[in-house]
């Protein structure tokens, strides 16, 4: 054999430690991930965590240990392993492995060996059916039926064990013990038995009869044989590990549906001419076209065309977005009306899907604190349990009891001990929890994320793109007493749009966005002359008409109603302009950031919960004040720049408190790294999605609560499996060791723990959070940015 690189070549470690992520085979319980992790943890300046489910283990190694060393590592502990291939972006749907599985699944997940799998549990099932069956029937054993067994049995103890056989030869080849071992010594103990009792223990006698027995019993003078056994353990634990590798892929399904959010291909135009190419071609700049109920090829903007895009699989938003010339899309939505042609702004792995898929990647491998505490019993729980099964073997036969007893309760205590369940307690819920996050809208950097978001008991909010939408909107249009409100208001609205047309400023946009809405898409008038004053405002001749749209100002020569909403306006931290014709004030136009429509029933739904929130903003008081009085919020922290955010942060957490931050923009970043947990919203920057724990790529601001009763719901699976492996040792280990449970009957209660485990966890596949339908503020009913509105 070559020489493999030795995983410690250079002498000087690298200050900064990389990541990688190995693929392992041959992992089959709790005490194979403590031997993978105790193995790499021996070397320096390395540490890994393991998943059993996914069969994937991130490292944390210095630079200077090369990923060919860390390979070579695990090897010597009996495990085949090879660096994951990370996709340069979502998986590739044209390939037929990865649209079946998410890439580099667990063991046994590709179609070969699951079908290897199957046979095997095939050709043992027929094999071992009539043993189990004369085994258990005593009407049935005809003359010489023993002997039929024992030619049925011995192919299921020998080829059907095979791969407990040959895991347990070479766990032993490199001193160490796991499940396999235990299931191979009590087949090989259970073939033996009945080998010596058939051929020297009187149990070949032509005519001999076996009674049934749910529990082993001495025998009579003639040795029993124990051929059910010996075919029943390779069958149930064959069956159970087929079926539960089934479930564990199940869990999984959240990067297959991802999978199936990527285009095969996209139609391009290049040169003004159509041409269809595959979607992992696309290049940044190309404009291609998404026709109705096609799937966005990637990350982009409108170019032309309208339509509606449903991004329920995507980010888990449950309404279809508008899209026109100017909107952003993101990879994988669907088009539900017209012909829309994008502009590529992102390809491969800097798409939206590719980092959600990245994300679910990386929660998939983490491990839970109680969990950790679980793989350090498994360790030591393999030896242990041979040690005790020696013991009790020992005892009954130095207690004068039957042989036969003797050899069955050593051979029981093998079998039933499983530390299967104690390894697959945290990742199949932790797989199924992140898959259900991610239709959810919900994205969790791992485990440690979601115990601390289950603890958290303050939340701090940002304003603005959190609780508000984060884009300035017209609020109001107030004309004088003595004006048609409707048509006056309607008409100097057009006229201001006009002149706004020629600038730059936030306040413009709305404005002109407000007056397209209105006027059903009606062209506005050109402007001509257009003046901008920097600090006052826009002027312009339309129409004939000089029409002015500046700061108020002096308000003396203003009429009262118009006074009243200028007033308004800076009470509710909005921005007022005034609108003249000539030299006439005709109206006042509010524009301020809306409050999200869901803001309060969010808010609502976490003091519920029992989390005290907080309003932390840049914003004025008054601005700040109005949005928490809306929100019910009493605690407001206004005109906070970045680090008076993140020391609000630590004043907090000096309280004695657990705090969570939500927020979008790079200001948050350095509050979203000092909390206990941060999350950022959907439409983020990379600053503090960087910074972040959580990411809520749903815009529907409920996803935040969501999050919330997830991490709960998943901790309390995690302790019921945990709780569950933990008892059934605690329980069927004693009456093994006593004597009392056939190793048949451990065969089959052995796998059925570890499938009430992974059960248990597919329950979080379809969780649906329930919300409070009623809300107690003021007279009962949240209050919007629109007023007051019946909540549902």
């Amino acid at each position: 054999m070559a020489d493999r690189p030795s995983p410690t070549a250079s002498p000087v470690p690298a200050d900064d430690p990389v990541s990688t992520v190995l693929v392992v085979g041959g992992m089959t319980c709790a005490a194979c991930v403590g031997r993978v992790e105790k193995k790499l943890g021996r070397l320096e300046g390395v540490s890994a965590t393991v998943n059993l489910a996914t069969g994937r283990a991130k490292v944390s190694h210095p630079a200077s240990v090369s990923v060919a060393g860390l390979v070579a590592v695990v090897e010597s502990a009996g495990y085949t392993a090879r660096p994951a291939e990370p996709p340069a972006g979502p998986p590739d749907p044209t390939r037929p492995d990865e649209h079946r599985r998410p890439p580099d699944g667990p063991p046994g997940s590709g179609g070969e060996e699951e079908r290897r799998e199957r046979d095997r549990l095939l050709v043992t099932t027929l094999l071992a059916a009539p043993v189990l069956v004369l085994s258990m029937v005593p009407a049935w054993q005809f003359r010489n039926w023993q002997w039929l067994c024992f030619v049925l049995a011995a192919p299921v103890a020998v080829w059907g064990a095979w791969p407990f056989h040959h895991r347990a030869l070479r766990g032993l080849r490199h001193g160490t013990a796991t499940m396999d071992t235990l299931v191979s010594l009590g087949v090989a103990a259970s073939f033996a038995w009945s080998s010596y009792a058939l051929f020297l223990g009187g149990a070949g006698e032509p005519g001999m009869t076996m009674p049934l027995s749910l529990v082993p019993a001495a025998s009579d003078g003639v040795a029993h044989v124990y051929l059910e056994a010996a075919v029943g353990v390779p069958l149930f634990i064959l069956a159970g590990r087929w079926l539960e590798g089934r479930a564990r892929r199940g869990t999984g399904s959240a990067l297959r549906s991802l999978a199936e959010l990527a285009a095969k291909d996209v139609a391009v135009r290049r040169g003004g001419v159509e041409h269809r190419i595959p979607a992992a071609d696309l290049a940044v700049g190309d404009v291609f076209l998404v026709r109705p109920g096609e799937r966005v090829a990637t990350d982009g903007t409108v170019v032309e065309g309208s339509s509606a895009l449903d991004l329920s699989l995507v980010t888990g938003e449950s309404h279809p977005i508008e899209a026109g010339p100017g909107s952003p899309v993101i990879g994988g939505a669907v088009n539900s009306g017209g012909l829309l042609e994008v502009r590529a702004d992102a390809v491969g792995a800097d798409t939206q899907l590719a980092r959600i898929t990245r994300l679910v990647e990386d929660a998939q491998t983490g491990k839970a604190a109680v969990q950790r505490l679980a793989d350090s019993v498994a360790a030591v729980f393999v030896p242990a349990v041979m040690s005790v099964s020696v013991t009790v073997l020992g005892f009954w036969l130095g207690a004068g009891a039957d042989r036969q007893a003797a050899i069955t309760a050593a051979v029981a205590v093998l079998v039933v001990a499983c530390p299967c369940a104690l390894g697959l307690a945290t990742p199949t819920a932790l797989l199924a929890a992140t898959g259900r996050g991610a239709r959810l809208g919900i994205l969790v950097s791992g485990v440690q994320a979601l115990e601390r978001l289950k603890h958290i008991d303050t939340v701090v909010l940002d304003k603005t793109g959190t609780l508000t939408s984060g884009r300035m909107s017209v609020i109001a249009v107030t004309v004088p007493a003595d004006a048609d409100a409707d048509a006056d208001a309607g008409e100097v609205l057009r006229l201001a749009a006009a002149v706004e047309q020629g600038s730059d400023h936030p306040l413009a946009h709305a404005i002109v966005a407000h007056a397209h809405r209105q006027g059903d898409g009606l062209p506005l008038p050109r402007p001509v002359g257009f003046a901008a004053a920097p600090g006052s405002g826009v002027r312009a001749m339309v129409d004939g008409e000089e029409v002015a749209v500046v700061r108020p100002g002096e308000l003396s020569g203003i009429p009262g109603r118009l006074r009243e909403a200028v007033h308004a306006a800076e009470t509710a931290g909005h921005t007022a302009v005034l609108v003249r014709v000539g030299d006439v004030p005709r109206a006042v136009i509010s524009v301020g950031d809306t409050l999200r429509s869901d803001a309060y029933r969010a808010v609502e739904h976490l003091r519920r919960l029992g989390l005290r929130p907080v309003l932390a903003t840049g914003d004025r008081e008054a601005t700040a004040r109005s949005i928490a009085g809306r929100l019910g919020i009493t605690e407001v922290h206004a005109g906070a720049l970045p680090e008076d955010k993140a020391a609000l942060v630590t004043t907090l957490q000096g309280h004695g408190g657990r705090v969570a931050v939500v927020g979008d923009g790079v200001n948050d970043a350095a509050a979203l790294a000092a909390a206990d947990l941060g999350i950022a919203m959907a439409g983020g920057t990379d600053a503090a999605i960087g910074a972040a724990d959580v990411t809520l790529v749903r815009e529907d601001l409920q996803a935040l609560p969501d999050a919330v009763r997830l991490a709960r719901h998943t901790l309390a699976t995690i302790r019921a499996n945990l709780v569950w492996a933990f008892g059934y040792n605690l329980v069927t280990l004693p009456l093994a060791a006593v004597g009392r449970l056939d190793p048949m009957i451990a065969a089959a209660a052995m796998s059925a723990s570890s499938l009430l485990v992974v059960g248990n966890s597919l329950r979080l596949r379809t969780w649906k959070p329930s919300r409070p339908r009623a809300f107690g503020h003021g007279s009962g009913r949240p209050r919007t940015a629109t007023g007051w509105e019946t909540a549902s």
